[in-house]
């Protein structure tokens, strides 16, 4: 009997944003993998799932290092993938779990092409990204008529930051931690700072929101926090 390997977003933080399909595999698999980062305990993605869980359910826990491209994967990427193998010959049926969508920004996209091309089904179930829940949830339109939206992770390259900014209408920026204050000044500089807001950890018990986010710009921020600006 052969394996499936299931990819399913959790969405932002509240466990209700969950699909009706995430929610309904979620009870008929044998394995969920529960991605964490090397420096915190837990996973919040589990934490998101774990009301539709089996009590029965085997959790298996994986590092993954944070890498920047593909190519730059490291042997404890190649770890995991063969864990995760050994599992589908075995024909487990296994629900990789992942915050917001699957293929947005996400640990996923590298699972999957570790995995793409050796045999085994492979189905990915959305979920909502952050900056949408975050827009439903304060009444903050991302896009209206012919406004150009750009989602730029907070990460890049400050300079290609400031050059998105200064083209586009509206603005998504995702992974604003430290980086905080860098940020904040480019919005100033790009005069959105007016019409914008900070949410921290959306949709989970401790979630955060900055409105003046010049006042809070030397404070630390959450590494789940994330800016809808526009100009207009």
């Amino acid at each position: 009997m052969s394996g499936i390997f299931y990819g399913i977003g959790v969405g932002p933080g509240d466990p209700e944003l969950l699909t009706v399909k995430a929610i309904n595999i979620m009870k008929e698999v044998d394995i969920i993998i529960a991605p964490k980062t090397e420096k915190k305990d837990g996973s919040v993605a589990l934490s998101i799932a774990r009301p539709y869980l089996k009590k029965d359910i085997e959790i298996v826990y994986q590092v993954f290092p944070m890498v920047v491209k593909f190519e730059e994967s490291t042997e404890a990427w190649e770890t995991n993938k063969n864990e995760i193998l050994a599992l589908l010959k075995a024909g487990k049926k296994i629900a990789f779990l992942t915050l917001g969508d699957p293929m947005f920004y996400s640990t996923y996209i590298y699972v999957y092409r570790l995995l793409e091309h050796e045999g085994f089904p492979i189905e990915t179930i959305p979920g909502i990204p952050a900056f949408c829940a975050i827009g439903s949830k304060l009444g903050y339109p991302l896009v209206e008529g012919n406004d150009i939206l750009s989602v730029i992770p907070a990460t890049a390259d400050p300079e290609k930051i400031k050059q998105v900014m200064a083209v586009t209408d509206n603005v998504v920026l995702m992974k604003v931690y430290k980086n905080f204050s860098s940020i904040v000044d480019t919005l100033v500089e790009n005069e959105m700072i007016d019409n914008a807001v900070m949410l921290s950890r959306c949709g989970l018990p401790d979630e955060v929101r900055i409105n003046d986010l010049v006042a809070e710009k030397d404070k630390k921020v959450n590494y789940l926090s994330t800016i809808l600006a526009r100009r207009k």
